[in-house]
């Protein structure tokens, strides 16, 4: 069975050094070792100074969604195996309208740092189901308080797949909402957010639109609250929704 994509260029350094003989080769694929050995191959190349540890540990997957191990988050990518995540609207109704709060990454984060962000995501670490992960990284991204964490809806699950910098992500995301009342404020608890700005839904709207200033799998999560607060027109709909679900060809 396929659990990963894994680009030719690593194949050289996945090959070599302590991996070689955890590794089998073949022309067309790599077989990976269960169980404990992925934690040693991880811990190699972590040795090897290939990958910079995250050093907290994400579950691999078989595709019908077996436990088989677990590896580094930052080798996530280079195996191009599925993670997943937990993204958050954290979403105010007031008189005049609807509005979202918006997280301004800090400039030290590792990835798309400055970037605008939800107002709570994170991966999904080993042992964690969706919601625990959404518990936890609401009070630690935006001391938000577990009995009103957990108040969060589950809305939808998006599938994803693309390269970056880092590799191959293939992820999913658990995509939830949460209505705060005006009077609460998020703070950052762990320094990975600079500030926190609840901004008009639809300035929102028009950012997403007309630039990049959001980290790239959040745009995703808000066309999906866009096509559910029925923000496109009918044919924009159709067309958006198709491509969040994969559907790319004519029905």
């Amino acid at each position: 069975m396929t659990i990963g994509l894994v680009d030719p260029n690593a194949l050289d350094w996945l090959t070599s050094g302590p991996c070689a003989s955890l590794l089998h080769v073949t022309s067309n694929a790599i077989t990976l070792p269960a169980g404990e050995h992925l934690r040693d191959i991880s811990t190699a190349l972590i040795a090897q100074e290939r990958v910079v540890p995250f050093n907290e540990w994400f579950d691999v997957r078989t595709p019908e969604g077996t436990i088989i191990g677990q590896i580094d988050r930052a080798l996530i990518p280079v195996f191009g195996v599925e993670a997943s995540g937990v993204h958050m609207n954290g979403l105010v109704r007031k008189t005049d309208g609807l509005y979202l709060w918006v997280a301004h990454r800090s400039p030290h984060k590792r990835l798309d740092p400055s970037k605008l962000d939800h107002l709570v995501a994170g991966g999904m670490s080993s042992g964690l189901t969706p919601l625990e992960t959404l518990v936890k990284e609401a009070e630690e991204e935006a001391a938000i308080p577990a009995d009103i964490a957990q108040q969060a809806h589950h809305a939808s699950t998006l599938h994803y797949a693309m390269t970056r910098p880092e590799g191959l992500r293939r992820d999913k995301l658990y995509c939830y909402d949460l209505t705060l009342p005006e009077t609460f404020i998020p703070h950052a608890n762990d320094g990975e957010v600079e500030s926190f700005h609840l901004t008009p839904i639809q300035e929102v709207f028009q950012r997403v639109r007309e630039s990049d200033d959001f980290k790239f799998n959040v745009n995703l999560v808000l066309l999906d609250l866009f096509l559910r607060l029925k923000m496109f027109d009918k044919q924009d709909s159709l067309l958006l929704t198709r491509a969040l679900h994969g559907q790319t060809k004519p029905a």
